[in-house]
Order: structure tokens, then sequence, then C-alpha cells
């Protein structure tokens, strides 16, 4: 008979190669960026969340932190390091205002982790409260990065277009979210790892909804445009 635990590892695994999804699903918005050189109105904001985010996670699964979870460190770890090429890729193709901005912001959150993990390992000493408190921090930054493609929302609201908020990430964020909220109340409920997520799955919902709603108006939007370049450029050939 299977057990709880055994259930619980699995969901875990499960988790790992869905997040591993989730970090990956930009990859297409990336090569477009880099074809095209430019960052055009793809905001930084999710992946400026989500570093923070595995960095802090990554703390959090520490063996002197919250024992038994090397499936919450290793995951964590491989996310921090996508998303640290995905800034360098955005800073490199942004502006110069943009360039400052992401590289300030991601430099002030990593020292904060940084400050976060040296004070907690110093002055608390055990892991029961070590991971109550960075554990609570945690909830904050998976609820930020769950929440940071709101202000991708309003500009799809906004143009009536889904072109900078992309499918793959909206996706695989709502799986992320389902198999990890399950994962958090299997056999010893972990409300740092199941609240978050589960809060997660309203907003990855949210964004699935908002992209059924302008699907259609994109595609006329861009296919609207791509004709106007056929014409433009055979103007400008004649």
């Amino acid at each position: 008979m299977v057990s709880l635990e055994e259930i619980r590892t699995a969901v875990g695994l499960l988790g790992n190669v869905i997040a591993l999804m989730l970090f990956m699903s930009p990859v297409p918005t990336f090569l477009a960026i880099y074809k095209k050189k430019s960052v055009e109105q793809y905001s930084p904001v999710p992946y400026i969340a989500t570093i923070v985010n595995c960095a802090l996670w990554v703390v959090y699964g520490l063996p002197i932190v919250h024992p038994h979870s090397l499936l919450v460190v290793t995951i964590n770890g491989a996310g921090f390091c996508i998303q640290l090429i995905y800034l360098f890729i955005f800073v490199i193709y942004s502006n110069k205002r943009m360039r400052l901005r992401v590289v300030s912001v991601v430099l002030a959150e990593m020292a904060f982790v940084a400050v976060l993990a040296v004070l907690v390992l110093n002055l608390t000493h055990s892991t029961k409260l070590r991971s109550t408190i960075i554990g609570s921090i945690c909830m904050v930054g998976n609820i930020f990065m769950y929440a940071s493609p709101l202000s991708v929302m309003k500009l799809v609201i906004t143009t009536k277009s889904v072109e900078y908020m992309p499918f793959t990430l909206s996706l695989a964020t709502f799986a992320n979210a389902v198999c990890w909220t399950i994962y958090g109340t299997i056999t010893d409920f972990d409300p740092n790892i199941a609240a978050p997520n589960g809060l997660g799955i309203l907003f990855a919902v949210a964004q699935l909804i908002i992209y059924a709603i302008f699907y259609k108006s994109t595609k006329k939007k861009l296919a609207e445009e791509k004709i106007g370049r056929k014409n433009t450029e055979m103007v400008a050939a004649v």
C-alpha cells in the first residue's frame, strides 16, 4: 500500500517538473526579444518577482532552516539561475532607464535575502523558529510572484491584446500552483507552501480568463498590423 509520504514525494517530484516548465515557459518570449533586439512592452516584473522568490525558497529549504526540503531547494535553485539569464537578456535589450531600474531592484532584492539569511541563521537557534520566520517572508514573496502578472493584465485590458502576456507562462503558473498546493497539504500541513500557492491558483485562473477574452481580438489586431506592414513595404518599394 502506498503511504501518504510516498504520495507527497511523488507530488513534489511532479511539482519540480511543472515548476521547471514554468521557469522555461518564457523562452519563446526571450527568443523574440533577442530577434527583435528590443524588449518592446514586455514587463520585467514577473522575472524580478520570481528571482527573489526562488532565492527565498532556497534559504527556506536549507537543512538548517527547514529539514527534508531537498525538492524545494533543487527546483528553486534551478529557477534562480534561469531567471538570472532572463533578466540578463532583458537588461541587454532595454533602454538605459529600464536597465538601471531592473539592475537596482535585483541588487536590492539579493542584498535583502543575504541580510535576512545571515540574521536568521545567527540570531535564532532552532529550525522551527527559522522556518517560521523565513517561511512567512517566503509566503509574501510567493504571493508577489503570482500577483506580478497583474501589471501585464492591466496592459492587456487597456490594449485589448494578449500579445505581451504569454499563454504558456499563465498555463504553467496554474499547473505549478495546483501541484504545490497539494504538496503543502499532504501529511504534514505546511501553510507556508499551501497558502500562497492556493492563492496563486486564483491569480492564474484570472490570467487564463483574461487570455480567453482577448485572444480573438489579438489575432485580428496582429493580422491587421501584418497587412499594414506589407502595404508599407509595397509603397516603399514603388
